[in-house]
């Protein structure tokens, strides 16, 4: 069977894989992690069509994910990013709160502002997993928390799950 072209991948046998790739890639002026996990040595075709069509349409779902954590956020009984926002609020140093928001910022405003902080940072795809497809890693910045806003979706971009993790 011929090799596979995928986006920033480049070529993969789909008869010979490794159970784990990963590169970076510029994504929105910052390098994101994008790894490829596999449970066994061969796969569908298909499936690896489908793994091209999702990182060419990495924008199109960081976007629907990021309306994902907004409505999250804007629900008062938000489970993820609400809390995420609120305790890193209440837990970061007052210089590293002004360094990533700016010092003059009103208090009310300070929750939208550190949302609006949030960026992917990592996309895991796993192809051949039943339970889920894709995981995205969103923080406010890997120097000031090991804590992590993570979507999982399904094949076609649809919200599965969100969770906090670190």
């Amino acid at each position: 069977m011929a090799n596979i072209n995928l986006p920033i991948f480049e070529n993969l046998d789909p008869e010979s894989l490794e159970e784990y790739y990963d590169v970076y890639f510029d994504f929105n002026n910052t390098q994101v992690q994008i790894d490829l996990n596999f449970d066994n040595k061969s796969i569908d075709i298909k499936r690896l069509d489908i793994v091209k069509r999702f990182i060419n349409n990495i924008r199109i779902h960081d976007l629907n994910n990021k309306k994902f954590i907004k409505q999250d956020f804007d629900n008062k009984n938000g489970e993820t990013a609400r809390i995420y926002v609120e305790n890193h609020l209440a837990e970061l140093a007052l210089d590293d709160l002004d360094n990533l928001i700016g010092s003059d910022s009103k208090s009310n405003d300070k929750p939208g502002l550190l949302l609006n902080k949030l960026h992917l940072v990592r996309v895991g795809l796993y192809p051949d997993s039943e339970e889920q497809f894709a995981i995205f890693d969103y923080t406010i910045g890997k120097e000031l928390t090991d804590y992590l806003v993570v979507i999982n979706t399904d094949e076609n971009g649809n919200l599965d799950y969100m969770t906090i993790e670190s």
